[in-house]
Order: C-alpha cells, then sequence, then structure tokens
C-alpha cells in the first residue's frame, strides 16, 4: 500500500502539525489512506476544504478518506455528511499517536464511529511535537496553541481551544536540536502568539522566551516570530527587537482594521493610535523593521469614513506587506449577527486595501536596490532577506546558506540579484 496522502490548508501552525500527522501516521503504519487538514478561518475556507475533499477522493477513489483541523473541529457534521469521508477527528485528537495507532483498516470504514471530535474548551496542554522541521532550510516550531480571546468576527478559538503554551525548555532544546541539523533560522508559531507563557508558572512572557532562545542557543543564526497582537508585545519583546540582531526585523501583526468604532464591535484590545504608536516605538528600536498586518475589510457596520480610516492606516504604520480578508460572516460568532454590509462592496473595498498594499510593497522593493542583504537561501534561485522579502537569482547559488548578495532591482513582487 501507498503512503499516506496529507493535504493542508490554511495557517503555517496547520502545516507544522500535518508533518507531525504524517510522522504518526507513518510510526503507525497508516497507509492507502488521504488526510486533509482543513483552516475554518472563513467561509470560504471551509468552501475550498469540501472542494479540496471531492478532489483528493476523485484522484484517489480506493482510499479512506480523514479530515481534520479547525474546520472538522468546529463544524463536524459537515464532513461527516460528505459521502466521500471515512472519518472526522478532532483538532486535539489528530496530535495524539494513539488516534493513528488506531485509524487503520477496517476502522476507517464501516459501521465504527465516523467522528471523533471531542470539546476543544477541555484541552489543557500543547505537547511539543518535536519533529524535525517541516521545509529544508526554515524551520518552524510550535510554541502556543490556543486563544483565549473572543473577538466577534473569529471562530477559530472554537476550533483550537484556549490557549496553552510548550514549556521554555521544550522550546528551547527542540530549536537546539534543528540547529544540530543544520537549520539556519526558526520561525516561531503559535494561534495567539503573544499570550505565551500566561498558563506557565511565573507567567513569563513572550519576550522571555525569545531572550532565553537567543542566549541558550547561540549557534542559532536567524530567530523569527510569526503574527503577534501588538498590544501585547511586553517589555522584553521590545527590548529583543531593539537589541537582538539575530531577531528578525520582520514582524506580520493582527491589526484587522484602523477605525476606533470598528475595532471596538470587533472587541479588539487595541485602538487606532495604539497600533501607530507601536509601529513608531518599534522602529525607533530597530529602524530596518518592516511590518505585515491581516485587515479585514467590510466587518458588519463599517461605513465607507470607517473604512478609509482602514486604508489610512497603512500609511501612518508604514505597513509593506498586506493579508486582506474580506469579510465573511461565521456562523455561531456575534458579528455574524451585526449589520452586514453589501457583497459588492466589501469586494470593492478589499481591492482598494490590496491596491494599496501593493503600492506600499512597490515602495519598499524600489528602496532595498542597491543595498547588501543577507540572504537565506531556500532554493538554487530564491532566497529571503532578514526583512522577509523574497530575493531571485540569476545564477544557482547552494541551498540553505546564509550569503549576502547585492540587490540589482525588482519584479514588483520580488528583489533581484
Amino acid at each position: 500500500m501507498s503512503a499516506p496522502v496529507f493535504s493542508t490548508l490554511g495557517c503555517r501552525l496547520n502545516a507544522y502539525e500535518t508533518e507531525a500527522m504524517r510522522e504518526m501516521a507513518e510510526e503507525a503504519g497508516l497507509s492507502g489512506a488521504v488526510v486533509v487538514n482543513t483552516c475554518a478561518v472563513t467561509a470560504e475556507a471551509v468552501r475550498k476544504a469540501r472542494q479540496e475533499i471531492r478532489r483528493l477522493a476523485r484522484e484517489n477513489p480506493d482510499a479512506p478518506v480523514i479530515v481534520t483541523g479547525c474546520a472538522a473541529q468546529t463544524e463536524p457534521e459537515t464532513f461527516a455528511a460528505m459521502p466521500e469521508v471515512s472519518k472526522v477527528i478532532g483538532n486535539h485528537e489528530k496530535m495524539l499517536p494513539e488516534t493513528w495507532q488506531t485509524l487503520k483498516a477496517p476502522d476507517l470504514i464501516g459501521d465504527t464511529e465516523k467522528v471523533r471530535v471531542d470539546d476543544i474548551m477541555s484541552v489543557k496542554e500543547t505537547a511539543g511535537h518535536l519533529i524535525d522541521g517541516f521545509g529544508r532550510h526554515r524551520a518552524y516550531v510550535q510554541v502556543q496553541n490556543g486563544c483565549d480571546h473572543r473577538c466577534t468576527f473569529c471562530i477559530i478559538p472554537y476550533g483550537r481551544g484556549n490557549s496553552r503554551s510548550v514549556p521554555a525548555g521544550v522550546v528551547v532544546e527542540q530549536i537546539k536540536r534543528l540547529v544540530g541539523r543544520g537549520f539556519n533560522e526558526v520561525v516561531l508559531t503559535g494561534v495567539d502568539l503573544t499570550s505565551w507563557g500566561a498558563d506557565l508558572p511565573g507567567a513569563p512572557r513572550l519576550g522571555d522566551l525569545v531572550m532565553r532562545i537567543l542566549r541558550l542557543v547561540p549557534d542559532l543564526p536567524r530567530l523569527r516570530i510569526s503574527s503577534i497582537d501588538s498590544i501585547e508585545a511586553d517589555e522584553n519583546l521590545m527590548l529583543a527587537i531593539g537589541s537582538e540582531s539575530r531577531l528578525m526585523p520582520h514582524l506580520h501583526l493582527s491589526l484587522q482594521a484602523g477605525d476606533d468604532m470598528v475595532l471596538k464591535r470587533m472587541k479588539r484590545r487595541h485602538l487606532r493610535d495604539d497600533a501607530i504608536r507601536f509601529c513608531e516605538d518599534a522602529r525607533k528600536l530597530r529602524p530596518d523593521l518592516v511590518f505585515g498586518a491581516d485587515i479585514i475589510a467590510g466587518f458588519p457596520t463599517e461605513t465607507e469614513e470607517m473604512f478609509e480610516n482602514s486604508l489610512r492606516l497603512v500609511d501612518d504604520c508604514g505597513l509593506t506587506f498586506l493579508h486582506v480578508f474580506p469579510y465573511s460572516a461565521r456562523k455561531g460568532t456575534p458579528a455574524a449577527r451585526m449589520p452586514a454590509v453589501n457583497g459588492q462592496v466589501i469586494r470593492e473595498r478589499a481591492g482598494r486595501l490590496r491596491q494599496v498594499g501593493d503600492m506600499a510593497l512597490q515602495r519598499h522593493l524600489t528602496a532595498q536596490v542597491g543595498q547588501v542583504h543577507r540572504v537565506l537561501t531556500e532554493g538554487p534561485r530564491m532566497g529571503r532577506t532578514e526583512q522577509f522579502s523574497e530575493v531571485t537569482f540569476s545564477v544557482d547559488q547552494p541551498e540553505g546558506t546564509l550569503m549576502d548578495v547585492a540587490i540589482q532591482g525588482h519584479d514588483g513582487l520580488r528583489l533581484t540579484a
């Protein structure tokens, strides 16, 4: 029988967990199955999950289909009702080795229990799954899972559960192991990364973890942190931004909007001026720091004036990389009961946001021409700068190495060297 086919939708954390599942499935001897790790961040993500399941079922007609991930956790009945699906596995269950030990024929097909999805809110710990990273040159380490906040538009806490942290010692040991295997860059990932440590003894903060990693793993060349909530940035995180050159000068911010009324209706914990102040303060500490951000277009009740405040936030915060979400109602969230913005207006606003984001990216890329950047090569003809800008090379380069390159130009999306 052939090895299982895995498909990942959604975030980097999902991709990380897929690799952990792949290892557990191989150790359990699972073969000839299809595993789809779904995302639930928008209604469109759930639609794409169903589409992916049908596609893989057509391409693998004799293989049982196992569905897991956030969409499987939040609406298991949707996937259990699909004739293509043999098993629906919850987000907690998918990370347990014993789950994969039991996912074998005849259990996969027949009259056995089709849905294994328990109450995610009852889960109190996140195991530090010691996988060897994924990707060949950049490793991702899960340090946190779940979220204690209840933003009105977001279904993810119901897919991931409450916030829980991987102990610092476990994180440090895993990073040491990854560096020993030749990885030059490690990325810390989580659902609500800046909440790391709140459930651990002494309630350490994310900045404490970052400083500890850099102190105890001196041969780690590059440490990167994924999306953070800027209002929760602690003193040691700011200290690391300003003093630690091995912490990469790129932060992705969960901003979501630039209008105070919209932010309040979203139940966010920051206001417009808080976001602007954070970017100004962080950039004073690290002048080469660049920011990406998530912004939602067309949140319920959003007027044109409110939207324009979000549009201006791109320049006011000096954002470089935008991840634009056209608002999508998620059943069961408070925002889904608020007065909706017309769908065509949502799409038009998302388009305008992307245009402003494209212009900001163009300015950033143009400013890099003529500079020398240290690049981690991810392929013979591609790498990334410390600011996470993609660089393409005109000739082959050795993969997985750090090298200084002179930037010659850009093509609108990537730098060229």
